[in-house]
Formats: structure tokens, sequence, C-alpha cells
């Protein structure tokens, strides 16, 4: 009788490893396109456990190499308006200035959409990383016109930050503006003189209030208002002002500077937090209250961070519910540990992979209290959750678990062994998968879901690798879905999926179906 483990039908049909991954085990490489959006979508820019910046931009320009202007062009849009990046669509926009591209003034005014944008981009082309180290006079008159249109609001908000500061913009390519009030601002700006009477009514408040001659402080962004003239109460009135996305985003500001030491501000901060038609509003997801609830010191009021723990149950009605039985794989290795969106000198984000894995199956467990919880490393680890404990009790209690190499082929393996039913089954992992690495065929990760298919054969795989690097343990098809880094709008994607709505090519076609 021939050997079934050889001639297994279904097997044979199974794809062969193409390339291999950071950890030199075989893996499927991307097409050029679904990479360049993988990339663009969720690339960090930043060092990540396995790659740093240098090899990040360099992937990135590499695909741009053998890919048409249009397409780059809708990526950068993509990446912008639906992945909310910045860096990735900045670059991908300067590739096209280098390049001399039809498409660069429609990508330009969709993608520079602010100034921190529109510095980004500047500071790029000015780095020669995109291929010419000078703007050149199409990106200078695009440039010049953004200046020109801006409201006076966008330009305060533009001259928050440097390397290049908006000053350093304006004298690199010298605005011609028709206004006088225009005009008066960028000297202003600059430090040449200026008609403090032609100055719009914004910058005269802030110059007034900076000089002390205002008794209350401007409508502008706080960062430009000076420190030593703010008191706590002036912090505590910000606090009511500001938008909710920014509050929970200056927390630490508050606790530093004075505010919540006052009567009252620790109170009215956490009602707002935890105001359900303002977390509706602002369309909150649970990764967004994560990094909050992360980043939040110890000077921040505990009732302050309760809140965020009640925004995060709130917020848990955006997330999206998936039909049938759920499966999460969190990957809970050692290289989880590094932070999500990677080391930044002085800015890395408190929030790691592991913390992001972990949210994904909390949350998922809550929506699901039927779902199957199954952390990972070299085996299926086994850890106890309630559905009903808190997201963030059950986020904590997954993080905690962590160490040894990554399997990704694990939970589905313990899956096979228990001739389990499964409708849709979720990996969330960095994909360095190498315990399992074999030397012939398909990768394990791809043994094991077909054979988990052959009992479940409308099952499918959901793959979040949190740090892309172009490689995927499973190769995209129908039933395999293959999404590269981690915002809330996965949620969603994940949902769709799931549903049948859209197939594994998603990201190419939802980029290519921009109009350029």
């Amino acid at each position: 009788m021939a050997n079934q483990q050889v001639f297994n039908t279904l097997l044979a049909k199974l794809p062969v490893p193409d390339t291999v991954n950071r950890s030199q085990a075989p893996s499927y490489a991307y097409q050029p396109k679904h990479k360049l959006a993988q990339l663009a979508v969720t690339g960090c820019m930043n060092q990540t456990y396995y790659a740093d910046a240098q090899a990040q931009l360099s992937d990135v320009l590499t695909m741009c190499q053998g890919l048409d202007t249009a397409f780059i062009a809708k990526t950068a849009i993509y990446a912008r308006r639906c992945g909310h990046m910045k860096d990735m669509p900045a670059l991908l926009t300067a590739v096209l200035a280098a390049r001399g591209a039809d498409e660069l003034p429609q990508a330009f005014a969709q993608v520079i959409d602010g100034g921190k944008m529109l510095r980004n981009f500047v500071q790029i082309m000015r780095s020669g990383a995109a291929g010419r180290k000078s703007l050149g006079t199409r990106s200078k008159k695009l440039v010049q016109a953004w200046l020109n249109k801006a409201s006076e609001l966008q330009l305060l908000q533009a001259s928050v930050g440097n390397a290049p500061s908006l000053a350093d913009v304006v004298k690199m390519v010298h605005p011609k503006p028709a206004e006088p009030w225009r005009e008066a601002f960028f000297a202003w700006l600059i430090g040449k003189p200026f008609d403090m009477a032609q100055l719009p009514p914004l910058t005269r408040e802030l110059l007034a209030f900076r000089a002390g001659g205002a008794v209350t402080f401007p409508d502008v962004p706080f960062q430009l208002l000076s420190n030593e003239k703010l008191t706590a109460q002036d912090w505590a009135t910000l606090a009511e002002r500001m938008g909710w996305q920014a509050l929970r985003m200056n927390l630490n500001t508050l606790a530093r500077n004075g505010a919540f030491a006052l009567p009252g501000v620790a109170d009215r901060v956490a009602a707002r937090l935890a105001d359900p038609q303002a977390i509706a509003k602002a369309r909150v997801y649970p990764y967004q209250l994560l990094a909050a609830y992360r980043s939040a010191d110890q000077t921040v009021p505990e009732q302050v961070r309760e809140a965020l723990q009640d925004a995060m149950e709130i917020a848990l009605a955006n997330v999206p519910t998936l039909e049938g039985q759920v499966v999460v794989c969190p990957d809970v290795s050692g290289s989880m540990q590094s932070p999500v969106t990677g080391y930044r000198q002085g800015a890395t984000t408190t929030v790691r992979c592991i913390d992001v894995a972990a949210l994904v199956g909390a949350a998922m467990l809550r929506n699901h209290p039927t779902a199957r919880v199954m952390p990972f490393e070299t085996k299926v680890v086994n850890v106890r959750l309630n559905p009903r404990d808190s997201v963030m009790t059950n986020a904590k209690r997954l993080a905690a678990v962590g160490g040894g190499g990554t399997n990704c082929s694990a939970p589905l393996a313990k899956l096979v062994e228990e001739n389990a039913q499964v409708d849709t089954v979720i990996i969330v992992s960095d994909n360095e998968s190498w315990i399992d690495a074999r030397r012939h065929g398909a990768t394990e990760t791809m043994r094991q879901w077909d054979k988990l298919k052959q009992r479940n054969p409308n099952a499918r795989l959901i793959c979040i690798d949190i740090q892309p690097y172009g490689t995927s343990q499973a190769q995209s098809r129908r039933d395999i879905l293959n999404v590269g880094g981690f915002g809330d709008a996965v949620f969603d994607v994940m949902a769709q999926f799931a549903a049948g709505d859209f197939a594994d090519d998603h990201w190419v076609a939802m980029i290519e179906a921009i109009g350029v």
C-alpha cells in the first residue's frame, strides 16, 4: 500500500515556500504590490525586533522600483486616508516627486493634509532618501501653494515641531502671499520685521498672552503657549477644551502641570473619558485606549486610569462580532516583548507586540464568550481566562505569559489533534516562526491548516503580522488573509473577511480602486 503520508493528495497541493523570514525559516513572500501595501499601511519606520528603520526604508524603496507610479500614488493616498500613517505616505509622495510622476499633484493634495505631513515631506525630500536632495520646481510650487492656502489655525498647528520647523520650510520655498495677514504671519514666523496690526487675530492673541498682556489664553495648540505662564487652573481649563482624543493623549501632561491637584478636575476628566456618547462620537477602539492606559504614569489619578478601563468596555461596542466558533491565538514568545512601533529615541511606545496580541484575544473573548484563546510560543500555553473579567484584566493576564521561541503552527496542530470544530482562527504574531521550520515542502503552518480544513472546509484563517517584514507562514488565498501591522481598523477587516465580504487580496484591491 502506498505511503499515505508521502502521497497525500491534499498535502501535495500545498505551495512550497519561496523565501525565508528574518529567523531564516522557510516562508512565503508577498507579491510586490501586496508587500508595498503592507509596509505602507503598517510600517513604523523605526527599529523593531528583527529589522531596523534603514532595512524597512530599503524594502519600501526596492518595492517602488518595480512598480508604476500610479500604484505608488494610490498606495500613498490609501496609507494616509485609511491607515492614518504619517511617515510612509510622505515617503511615497517624495518617491513620486523624485521620479517626476504625473500623479504627484493629486497624491500631494490628498496626502499632505496638515502641517505635520508637510514638514515630513520636506524633511524626506531634503534628506535625499527618495532619490534627490532638493525639492525641485514642482514640489516647491506644491509646498508654496499649501502655505498660501492654509488657514491661520492650520499654520499655527504646523508651527508646532522642528526638523524642519515651519519657519525652515518658509525660508526654503519663499512663498509669495496675496493677503496682508499671511505676509505679516510669515514675517513674524521667520523673525523678520512685521506689522502687528496686519497679523491675524489668533496670532495677535498668542503674542499678547506671551507678553503678559492677556488675562485668558488664546484658543491655539497648547504647545505654542509658554508653559511658564500657564497655571494649574489654565491646564484644568485646557482639559475641558481638548477634544476626546487629545484628552486621552495628554493625561501625563495634565498631571505634570498640576491640573489634577485642583478639586474636581480628576472627576471631570474621568467623566469625560468614560462618557458613552463621546466615545461613540470619536469612534474609539480598544487599541487607542490600551495605548492611553499603558502610557499613563503613576501621577495620573487612579479614577482617571479606571475611566480608561471603563471606556475600553464601552468601546467594545465598536468591535464587530464574528459568527460561529472563534479561536484566537496570541503569540507570547520572547520577540513579542518589543515595542509595537519599534524603538524611537526618546519616544518609544509603552505598548508592546504582546500587549496588542493579548488585546485582540481579550477583546474577542469579551464579545464572543464561547471563543477560545490559545496563547502560544514553542507550544500552546494554558491560561485560564474569565470572559466576564475586564478586557484590561485579561489582556494583562495574557501579556504576563512570555518567553520561548515562535511556533505559529502550534495552536493549529493542537486543534487538529483535538478534531476541533472552528469557523475562524486568528493568529496574532510577529510571524517569525522558526521552531517548526521544515527542510522540504510547505510550512508547518500551511500543513496543519489544511489538515484542520479537512474537518472544517468553510473555516477561515486570519494571520495578523504585527511587525510585517514581507513574509508569512501561510500563503494568502481565499480562506487565508494576511494582515500586516495592527490598528483599530483591523477589527473591521477581520469581520469582513470572516463574513466572506472580500478576498485575500483586499489590500491591493482597495488601493487599486482609488482614483488618481
